[in-house]
């Protein structure tokens, strides 16, 4: 019987493991494992994996392995090693002892590679890669034996056994398993199972090896050999399935896992493309694998995305077999569902206006309480430092407007954030007609409340010019402007998409309180949005980021544009 959280929700893997746990297959038991490349850093799609595969282990008293499927060292690094182990930890999951390498498996690999070949089930062929695609066939006509597909088992073991002592070179051979070259599956096809690579050290084995084995075989055999019970993979993989399963049934090996198939995710208005991320990094499109606007896991971290938000997130979007787009705004909902209840409050002013309160004595300074946050009490209050001299939002003032605008205007009043009600008295322009300073004056009974009868236009943010902190914040914006930016399969299409307006860089004030602030602090800034202190951020420049807005604007444009 399960244990899953009440909250968890159903789809067909928990079905499947759940009728294998009614029929006591396995043992009873539930064991996955989040198999990651070491070659690139995990974005919001790997996110759905590991919360799917952690997940299930958790809810069913089970066990999920982290192994690294490192049988490319050309591609791989120890940095991306050690990047995947802290994002699958800053999610929130842990595989204690059980941390694996595909390269752990190297030499029982070998062991079963050359138990193929004793069968009769793999060969070693000299075709080239482009011969062996031509010979391969199409999706309509079978494909053509090999000339080598008869070699005998002693010139197959003697030649394996030559791979290995590094006699040929990169390219020349390969071994292939003898499956079926009429097969409608083209996987079935007598794929290759093993590839030369000379003069490359991998992260883990050094020079070892100057043979590795290819995915698809290594696979279902690390797979066993860790006692998986549901191996669970992405549609792509759905095709592999019958390999899959003839490698296990053609070996020595006494646990098959059953390969379950979920779709991937695919998320509007990005890439998930390891080749087109990389693309934007490598042509300095991006400022990093961990820039903000990056849909990795470290982008998402560095702009202020919780664990929370996005284990919710993945909760959300469900597991199911059809293909589909997630829409942005529900990843950004998460967050702000999640950064409305736990960020603190501040006075952040983008685009300072000079206000001058004339009928507040120069010099004064009045330390007003705040809450830190309207809804949590435990969350404390800060002290704001009100001044004569003060800077309020240019967007929050207007010489005329409509009395369905809000904000300040020449003659009208409105209330300052936690502080008192002013009133534009007066605005002072520079020689071109720039707005440069309000002249402005205070009632001092408005403090805290509206006297009876008393109307005011609405509640704008300030900080003070003498105590508030200059910043720089960074308003970070969806990357491309198109929902699917790589739908057009031409190579560099997908760059024609990207969003100019993705980073604006503005010089802010903040109040005082932020100073204090340190590296991954969350914020939400008063009618702006949610932001948090970037790693760039030092006592004497503070920076900040901002994760998402307060409401999803591009609902809106997209409306518009209906």
């Amino acid at each position: 019987m399960s244990n899953q959280e009440k909250t968890a929700p159903t789809h067909f893997i928990r079905q499947i493991i759940e009728r294998d746990l009614e029929a006591g297959k396995h043992g009873g038991r539930v064991h996955t494992r989040f198999p990651p490349e070491p070659n690139g850093f995990l974005h919001i799609g790997h996110a759905k994996s590991i919360c799917l595969n952690f997940g299930l282990a958790r809810d069913y008293n089970g066990l999920c392995n982290l192994r690294f499927d490192d049988t490319n060292p050309n591609k791989e690094n120890v940095d991306y090693v050690k990047a995947i182990q802290e994002d699958v930890r800053w999610l929130g999951f842990d595989w204690q002892d059980r941390l694996y390498y595909a390269s752990d498996y190297f030499e029982k690999l070998y062991g079963y590679a050359v138990e193929l070949i004793k069968a009769g089930k793999a060969y070693v062929c000299d075709l080239s890669a482009e011969e062996i695609r031509e010979y391969r066939g199409t999706l309509t006509e079978p494909g053509r034996e090999s000339p080598y597909r008869n070699r005998s088992v002693e010139e197959n073991l003697d030649l394996f056994q030559r791979f290995r002592a590094g006699e040929f070179p990169d390219g020349s051979r390969v071994l292939r398993a003898k499956i079926d070259m009429a097969s409608p599956n083209m996987n079935m096809r007598d794929p290759t199972l093993y590839r030369i690579r000379h003069g490359v050290i991998h992260h883990q084995t050094g020079e070892e090896w100057c043979i590795y084995p290819m995915y698809d075989f290594t696979h279902p055999i690390s797979d066993a050999l860790e006692g998986i019970t549901h191996s669970l993979c992405t549609l792509e993989f759905e095709d592999h399935r019958p390999l899959y399963d003839w490698v296990l049934d053609n070996i020595s090996i006494d646990c098959h896992p059953q390969q379950i198939e979920f779709s991937r995710l695919n998320l509007e208005y990005t890439v998930m493309s390891k080749r087109k991320l990389t693309q934007l990094v490598d042509e300095g499109l991006m400022s990093g694998w961990d820039d903000p606007r990056m849909p990795t896991i470290a982008g998402l971290r560095r702009r202020g995305y919780t664990p929370a938000s996005i284990r919710t997130f993945c909760d959300r979007i469900g597991v199911t077999k059809s293909a589909n787009s997630v829409e942005m705004g529900m990843l950004e909902a998460c967050i702000r569902e999640d950064l409305d209840q736990h960020a603190r409050r501040a006075l952040v002013v983008l685009n300072p206006l000079k206000v001058v309160i004339e009928n507040y004595p120069e010099g004064q300074v009045e330390m007003l309480d705040a809450p830190n946050h309207p809804k949590d009490e435990s969350m404390g209050s800060r002290q704001l430092a009100f001044t004569r001299e003060l800077y309020i939002d240019r967007a929050d003032f207007r010489e005329e407007a409509s009395k369905k605008y809000k904000r300040l205007v020449s003659g009208g009043e409105v209330r300052l954030r936690n502080a008192y009600v002013i009133r534009c008295d007066q605005v002072i322009k520079d020689d071109s007609g720039e707005i440069v300073e309000l002249r402005c004056s205070y009632d001092p009974d408005t403090l805290g409340a509206n006297p009876v009868g008393r109307k005011v236009r609405g509640v704008i943010q300030w900080a003070s010019a003498s105590h508030g902190l200059r910043a720089e914040v960074r308003l970070y914006d969806r990357l491309f402007n198109h929902p699917a930016p790589d739908s057009d399969k031409s190579v560099d299409s997908f760059l024609e998409h990207l969003n100019p307006d993705s980073l604006q860089v503005v010089e802010a004030v903040v109040e005082p309180s932020l100073g204090q602030a340190v590296e991954g602090d969350r914020f939400q800034f008063e009618r702006e949005g949610y932001f948090c202190v970037d790693k760039d951020s030092r006592p004497d420049h503070l920076v900040f980021n901002r994760t998402v807005t307060l409401r999803d604007t591009w609902a809106k444009i997209a409306g518009q544009n209906d």
